[in-house]
């Protein structure tokens, strides 16, 4: 007993047997993510910083489309445009953009350039104003909506796509310079 009570004294001093033990768990160090991990929580994160200053956007009157328009073709009743409907129309757009990043990760994460996440945005805004438009049918036209709305909506979507291209495309360059690094011996773990 006294044995053990003067090893855990050893430890909590600070000693060099303790710092130099590996299995303890004030010496091993945090796990990274994977960067399929990175990928869903950046378009998680995504989803839900964009979308709540879409909202803020609404709120403000830059905009008239509505957050809480991703549930007008499912959902029924008054609670969609109360406090509830939003925070689930914020949460629904993280969801929606962990998709939206895999297909980045998927297709276009090896570019370096900020330009490619925007013109990605711009595709994304396209896609929903002129493809998804028939799914949301208080959307008018693309041609009839007022330009304060589609230059809102267009510079949301463009920093949308910058936020989730830069995001993947930097941490993917980032981890191919540290893999070439290890395989010609400059870093050692």
């Amino acid at each position: 007993m006294a044995e053990q009570k003067g090893q855990h004294e050893k430890i909590q001093d600070g000693t060099e047997e303790s710092k130099e033990d590996s299995r303890l768990e004030q010496n091993q160090g945090e796990k990274p993510l994977s960067f399929m991990a990175m990928v869903v929580v950046t378009g998680f994160i995504g989803g839900l910083l964009w979308s709540a200053i879409a909202y803020l956007c609404y709120f403000f009157s830059f905009t008239k489309i509505e957050p809480n328009i991703i549930f007008e073709p499912w959902a029924v009743g008054d609670w969609v445009d109360k406090w509830i409907g939003i925070v689930l129309s914020i949460v629904a757009y993280g969801v929606i953009s962990i998709g939206v990043a895999l297909i980045y990760y998927g297709v276009l994460r090896r570019f370096k350039s900020m330009w490619v996440g925007a013109a990605y945005g711009i595709a994304l805004y396209l896609a929903f104003f002129i493809i998804l438009n028939p799914l949301f049918p208080s959307i008018k036209s693309l041609k009839s909506i007022d330009y304060h709305t589609l230059i809102t909506t267009f510079c949301l979507y463009i920093l949308y796509g910058v936020f989730i291209g830069y995001s993947i495309s930097y941490e993917e360059n980032e981890l191919r310079h540290q893999n070439e690094k290890e395989r010609s011996g400059e870093v050692t773990h």
